[in-house]
């Protein structure tokens, strides 16, 4: 007898693989849904994440997104707060030990953490842990236990730990313990499945050793591949300054996104939206054949991620403005209004100055010889050209790409 809760095993894997590079091994996720959907049982499936940040950017919401696949699949989302794992640091990437984190700033972390994943996950259907419940508990005991199931020449097959080695840089013993500590995650939450990134891979890997220590059914893990920042050839970072804020502003997510290269779109479709394949697939051929034109596609794309985190109408006003302003060469609706006395007649790199679109006089003029400075659409390109301000008026000043100031002298 076979239940109908879920839907075939080919539909689930095809959905559940859309965008991953990885997934190890392969042979018993297919077995895991198969034994799932004649028995009815859901499957656990684990995503950790350490809040060592309070903003969540669009890079760390492609494992996120994958763990709501697998909820609209019919199975059970745990997303577990490091809180514990936070403390200690994850030595993924890293060329030094980094600094813990106090209580108080993975606490605060956390909560700012919930609130922004709950725009992607069902609340509702998503089990929420934090491994301070079990790992707070182990006694000194149980921590040897655990370092014993585990040997030291196979933690140090780990790249960062083997090139810290060899180019002679410190390793703390405590960073020992944090692949073990999430692996033992997945023993108290008994996960059928991990997310997590490519990077993740060791972590996600000794989970399944941990498991069979503990004599259970090993995790199968699923890696998700590292989206790209804007800048189109390094990870997403805000340390880098190339991401997309979640929370950030309708116009402004809009803008960055369409501010990425026309071939990393498709990444992008396939790592940040729920479109299936063949929608992706058919979408590029038609940019392929001529028939939609790239900045359109890009323009569906950036409407689709806006609206994901700030609701339809919201993504629809986002793309009418980026056409207004930047297709249309039109000022935005929402333009700030700059009022001025009249004046003597001015110098163009002093009204830019004033207005606040230039940090100094001498950088007004640099924009100015640009030609990155336009009022009413005329571009200014010499700085000493001076404007009258004696009699009342009203005109745009814009420079760049999207700074605008409408200016009234009264």
């Amino acid at each position: 007898m076979t239940s109908s809760k879920f839907k075939p095993v080919e539909e689930q894997l095809a959905y559940l693989k859309k965008g991953v590079a990885e997934v190890v091994p392969e042979a018993e996720l297919r077995a895991k849904l198969e034994k799932s959907f004649k028995t009815g049982k859901p499957l656990r499936v684990k995503l950790g994440v350490d809040p060592t940040a309070p903003d969540i950017h669009l890079g760390h919401t492609v494992v996120i997104r994958k763990l709501r696949h697998f909820q609209e699949m019919g199975h059970k989302a745990v997303f577990l707060i490091g809180d514990f794992t936070a403390m200690v640091g994850d030595p993924t990437g890293q060329s030094e030990t980094r600094p813990p984190l106090s209580r108080e700033q993975v606490n605060e972390n956390a909560q700012t953490y919930l609130e922004q994943v709950f725009k992607i996950l069902e609340r509702e259907k998503t089990e929420i842990r934090y491994n301070s419940e079990w790992l707070d508990k182990l006694t000194s005991y149980d921590i040897v236990r655990l370092c014993a199931k585990y040997r030291v020449a196979r933690m140090l097959e780990r790249e960062d730990f083997r090139k810290r080695l060899a180019e002679q840089q410190p390793i703390s013993v405590h960073e020992f313990l944090y692949p073990l500590m999430v692996a033992y995650d997945s023993v108290v939450l008994e996960a059928d499945v991990e997310l997590g990134a490519t990077e993740q891979k060791f972590n996600l890997l000794i989970g399944r050793e941990i498991q069979r220590e503990y004599n259970q059914e090993l995790q199968i893990a699923v890696m998700m591949p590292i989206l790209v920042g804007l800048d189109g050839q390094r990870k997403m970072s805000k340390s880098l300054g190339n991401y997309v804020g979640i929370t950030e502003p309708a116009n402004e997510m809009f803008g960055k996104m369409m501010s990425i290269p026309d071939e990393l779109m498709w990444s992008y479709y396939e790592l940040v939206t729920d479109r299936t394949p063949q929608e992706i697939a058919a979408l590029k051929q038609q940019v392929e054949t001529g028939g939609l034109h790239p900045m359109d596609a890009k323009m569906r794309l950036a409407e689709e991620v806006v609206s994901g985190f700030h609701g339809a109408e919201a993504g629809r006003k986002a793309a009418e403005n980026f056409q207004r302003v930047f297709r249309d060469r039109q000022a935005p609706s929402e333009a700030p209004v700059q009022r001025l006395a009249r004046s003597l007649p001015t110098q163009f790199s002093t009204l830019v100055f004033i207005c606040s679109l230039a940090s100094s006089r001498s950088e007004a003029e640099r924009l100015i010889r640009q030609k990155a400075v336009e009022i009413d659409g005329v571009v200014i390109d010499d700085p000493r050209k001076v404007i009258d301000l004696s009699k009342p008026q009203e005109f745009l000043l814009r420079v760049g790409k999207k700074k605008f100031v409408r200016v009234v002298v009264e």
